[in-house]
Formats: structure tokens, sequence, C-alpha cells
């Protein structure tokens, strides 16, 4: 963080490169802050910009960097699709610093006449790459266009590929490139197994490993299968909730909170979640569908062994997914143990926790609070802005598997 720190201070464009969970938040966090600080906003003209694919990779953000602005006096907005619209506006009318948007989202507070980046000195695109992957360029690049020129631009990515190459030529000039630990597939924390199933025996294996004990993220590739598996678990006594962009934010919310207390102990979720998420001491990741490329591997798995924590990565591969799943770990650098497995074998159980399930149903509660509250409240948010659109999808980078953006 030092040096990375003292590169960014110094540099008029940064582009960064580091795994996911190798905390690139705080590298371009403490120096945002810290050339903002001393400085006051105008109503609706922030001083600040940090651009994100997600509305939970933003809240993450924002939690992660709220401390540091309050202790210097600094007001921060959160500006993402799914919540209050209105309520974002009026946070940004106050004014604030700091503004943690999706692209989506502010674009629309600026076609409304509700901010202006005019005034941005400090600008950074995290989780690049995805913006990519999500088709976020043309928004991106017409919001870049409107901040200071003549301000500092940083670029943070997981990855550095030929999407964000492309980036980095068109619209950075002259950057320093910092990169740490670039390769998820170089973690020393990290175990990478394949797990070959018979097509009628993948079901079971995957609800004995969400009855382990202890908590674990499940991905797949769709909204429909991510609530069929959810209500299978549930079904069998597992405490599931599923996370998708089909979710409304104040549920996705709930759910992230309830899987982070414990309440939900197997999150089932689409590529939404592979990203932006962050959950001390997960120390499973289960591939339940393969992910569609070695980028997606390497962000699914990055909610495990973060920050030096130690985990596992597991891919349950079906006969005919074998040979696709071989070319996307080389892809990725990875040379994972391949084991047959059956459900209710030693094998499977030993490298991943699984169990029989308790066979009795749960269900899991919506707070009483929350219920309340939707009943009298069109959208939330938070004292930092909190966000929400009228319903509309696709605008905000709807993606393949259910991906929700702002």
């Amino acid at each position: 963080l030092p040096a990375t720190r003292q590169i960014s201070v110094a540099a008029g464009v940064v582009v960064c490169g580091g795994r996911s969970g190798s905390g690139k938040t705080l590298a371009f966090g403490v120096p945002l802050v810290a050339r903002t600080a001393g400085r006051r906003a105008e109503p609706r003209r922030p001083l600040a910009l940090v651009l994100v694919p997600t509305r939970e990779l933003a809240q993450q953000v924002t939690d992660a960097l709220t401390p540091y602005a309050r202790a210097v006096g600094l007001r921060s907005a959160t500006v993402v699709g799914g919540m209050s619209i209105g309520r974002q506006a009026g946070a940004l009318r106050s004014g604030a610093e700091v503004v943690v948007a999706t692209p989506g989202r502010l674009k629309d507070l600026i076609d409304r006449g509700d901010c202006h980046l005019g005034d941005v000195a400090v600008s950074v695109l995290d989780e690049a790459d995805q913006m990519t992957d999500m088709g976020f360029m043309p928004q991106v690049t017409a919001l870049l266009d409107q901040v200071r020129p003549d301000g500092q631009r940083m670029l943070f990515s997981a990855t550095l590929d030929r999407n964000v190459d492309r980036l980095v030529r068109r619209y950075l000039t002259d950057p320093v490139v910092h990169s740490v630990d670039p390769s998820a597939g170089a973690v020393t924390t990290m175990e990478h197994h394949v797990l070959h199933v018979h097509e009628e025996d993948k079901q079971q294996a995957t609800i004995e490993i969400a009855a382990r004990d202890g908590r674990v993220i499940m991905f797949l590739d769709t909204k429909h299968r991510v609530d069929r598996l959810v209500k299978h678990l549930l079904k069998s006594g597992v405490r599931a909730a599923g996370l998708h962009g089909g979710k409304s934010q104040p549920q996705r919310t709930r759910t992230l909170t309830q899987f982070k207390d414990g309440q939900v102990t197997a999150l089932v979720a689409t590529n939404v979640a592979a990203r932006g998420i962050h959950v001390d001491n997960l120390d499973l990741v289960v591939n339940v569908d393969p992910p569609g490329d070695h980028k997606d591997y390497l962000h699914r798995g990055g909610r495990t062994a973060r920050a030096g924590e130690s985990g596992t990565v597991v891919t349950l591969v079906t006969p005919d997914q074998r040979r696709e799943m071989t070319r996307l770990m080389a892809l990725a650098g990875i040379t994972p143990q391949v084991t047959p497995v059956r459900s209710g074998e030693a094998e499977l159980s030993r490298i991943t926790g699984a169990q029989a399930p308790s066979g009795v149903p749960v269900v899991i509660t919506v707070p009483v609070v929350e219920q309340r509250t939707r009943r009298t409240a069109s959208g939330g948010a938070s004292s930092g802005g909190g966000a929400s659109s009228r319903g509309r999808r696709g605008r905000g980078g709807q993606g393949r598997g259910g991906q929700g953006g702002g």
C-alpha cells in the first residue's frame, strides 16, 4: 500500500492490476481521500469519482472508504440502480465530495441535471475489465469525457487483458503501471479442485457440499438454476439463499447480510457475486456450473483466499465438460487436483467437507423491520446516498447469467 500510494499521488495516470482480495480498494481509496481532503464540493458537483460495474461492489467500496472520508470531513454518496433515485439526487444536491457510482445510474442523474462532473479532479475505474466485459465502455468513456481533463485518472483491475489495454491506450496518457500478484493461480493459499461427477449424481453431491459445516458460495449459470437449487437446498435442510440480478436491491442486500452473519450458510449465485463481495473466513467456493471463461473462474474463486487467508475452489465437471474445463484451467494458469467423486463418498467429504443434510426443511425469514419498510417506502438509501431505479432493467448492465450493474 505505501508504494502504491506513492505512485498514485505522484503520477497523473495510474494503471494497477492485482488479484481479487489484494487490497486494491484502499490502494486507490487512501490517495483519493488524501487528495480531496480540505476541499468542499458545490451542490451537484462532486470532486472525486469511483466508477464500479455492480451495485454490490459500489456498496463494498463505500463501506471501505467511509471511515477515512469521515475522518477528514468528506461527504460521500453512493449512486446505483435498484434504489431511490430521488434520495441519491438529494445527496448530490446537498453536496458530496466523493461519489461511488455505477455508470447507468450516474448517467441518469447527469441527464436529470442532478450531477455535473466538471469539478472531478480524481477519477477511478475499479474492476475495469468487468466494466468492458459488461458493455459499459460507451457509458464509461462518455463519463470520463466530462471530468476535468487535467485531473488524475486511476484504473484498477484484477486482470489487465486486451479489453482493458484498449481502454488504457485510448483514454489514458503516459500511464504508470503497477501490478501486484496478477495471477490468482499463483496464490499459494488457494487450492483448486476439479471433481469429475456423473450428471445423474451431480445434484446430490451439490446438496451434500452445501450441507457442510461452514459457509460456501455456489455459482450457477442462470437465475432459474439458482432459484431451483435454493428450493432443493431449503427442502433438504440447508440454510440457503439466492443472489442474482433478478432480485431487488433490498433483497440482495439482505441476503448478503444474512450470509455474512451466518443466518444463511449456502449462498447460491450467478456471476453477480463474482466481484465486489468480501466475506471474512470464507474457505470454499463451488462452481456447480463451470464458468464460461478463465476470467470468470478467477473472479469466482477470488471470493476465497482473500488477503492472505486460505481457501478452496471446487468445480463440478460432468464428462461432456471435461475437455473445455481443461482448456479453461490452462488459460487461467492453474493446475488443479482432479478427482472422480460420488455423493456419500469419503473423497467428496475430504475435499469439500460434504455431509448428509438433515432432511428437515428450513425457511429463511425476512426481517420484520424490512417488511414494514418496504410497505412504506419505494426504495432505500444509506446516509451516504443510496440508490433506486424505477424498475428499469438492462440499463444497469444486465449480463449473462443475470448479472446486475447499475
